[in-house]
């Protein structure tokens, strides 16, 4: 069943198809034979806009709402989990966070480069003790007359081996921590005392990795601060919904692409004499994938627009998130199960896809925080 989308965004929707048919598409398969990013991936997306979509238009970006730039990864997600990441760094929290409430030095120094897709950044807040426990952060900065003084440990940051900067939150004030002593502070990649102590590769596609952050007396100019003192973790969960909903759409790119090929694969493939688009069992599994498809689809759109309309939604983000991820696990494993063979080897996209899904499941909050979310405040307000 479609859900019906403005024409603006129906059209929008066209041309971001188009795009990632013709030039990425080519790109993911480049990808997944080397393992490594081709060069021209940044300066390509950023030609078309699409590293700028929601920064405001007073630092050069298109000042697009939420709902656009979820389409945007949407779309992406369907070729390859890494342009969803690189556009999501793009316009995500960290540049975001520049326009909104840094200095004009900082977004002078920073937001063309992501813009022009010259530099790259990653978002420092997990640490070995603290990931969904926020409050349990150790890493300290500590106020010295030239700046601040960073040490801690930050793990499991995306794209953080590549990154020219990073947006590291460390604790000011260890009495208020996440109620007004966490602080956002900008460093970049070379500062003496920062290093990249450890890069993981993960169980999805090799491009995709993790890296450990080591801080040691870490010295960064008080204009590293990114808005106010103490501010930092407020700063963060202002983008909550953005992440959650960024990744509810990449799961129903997914999720789309899966079912197409699946459709396809089902008509041409022969066994026993017969199409698998004859068998029970498979018809069966196509239509559980586009019923949880269409259920997804339908309260993720209805969530995006009620945010662009500035309204309430309470949970809304939290709920389209767990089923959206927890859908496209499905939905890969009944892909893998239709296409058999073909399915799980590594020549072949499905099995990635298989892979990669399930860091959707982990990552902007576990399933299990979501439905933590959600169940307290349905025993505080009710339905």
């Amino acid at each position: 069943m479609p859900i019906e989308l403005p024409p603006e965004l129906e059209e929008m929707r066209d041309v971001l198809r188009k795009f990632t048919v013709k030039e990425l598409e080519p790109l993911a398969r480049r990808i997944d034979a080397s393992g490594e990013l081709p060069e021209e991936t940044l300066p390509l997306l950023a030609r078309h806009g699409y590293l700028s979509m929601r920064l405001p238009e007073s630092v050069g970006g298109a000042g697009m709402g939420l709902f656009p730039y979820c389409l945007m990864l949407e779309e992406f997600s369907r070729s390859h989990r890494i342009f969803a990441l690189i556009a999501g760094a793009g316009g995500g929290l960290t540049p975001i966070a520049i326009a909104k409430h840094g200095t004009d030095e900082q977004r002078g120094k920073y937001l063309p480069g992501l813009m022009a897709g010259t530099l790259r950044t990653a978002f420092a807040l997990t640490e070995p003790d603290a990931g969904s426990d926020n409050s349990a952060m150790k890493t300290r900065a500590e106020k010295t007359r030239d700046g601040w003084v960073i040490n801690g440990r930050k793990h499991y940051i995306t794209s953080a081996h590549v990154a020219d900067f990073l947006m590291v939150m460390a604790v000011t004030d260890p009495q208020k921590r996440t109620r007004g002593g966490v602080t956002a502070f900008l460093v970049d990649r070379g500062t003496p005392g920062f290093e990249i102590t450890r890069v993981d590769t993960t169980m999805g596609s090799a491009v995709v990795k993790l890296s450990e952050l080591t801080f040691e007396n870490c010295t960064v100019p008080e204009g590293a601060v990114v808005g106010r003192v103490g501010e930092g973790f407020k700063l963060a969960m202002a983008s909550l919904n953005d992440g959650r909903m960024g990744i509810a759409c990449s799961c129903i790119g997914v999720a789309d692409r899966l079912l197409e090929m699946s459709i396809a694969h089902a008509k041409t493939r022969i066994t026993f004499g017969k199409p698998l688009a004859e068998r029970q069992a498979i018809q069966f599994m196509l239509a559980d994938s586009a019923v949880e498809l269409t259920t997804a689809r339908a309260l993720t759109y209805d969530t995006l627009r009620r945010i662009d309309a500035g309204k309430p939604i309470g949970t809304a983000a939290s709920m389209c998130k767990l089923y959206c991820s927890e859908m496209v696990g499905r939905a890969a494993d009944r892909a893998v199960q239709i296409h058999g063979g073909m399915g799980i080897v590594q020549s072949h996209c499905i099995e990635r896809f298989y892979r990669d899904v399930r860091h959707y499941r982990v990552g902007e909050g576990a399933s299990e925080i979501q439905r933590i979310i959600i169940s307290r405040d349905l025993l505080k307000n009710g339905s």
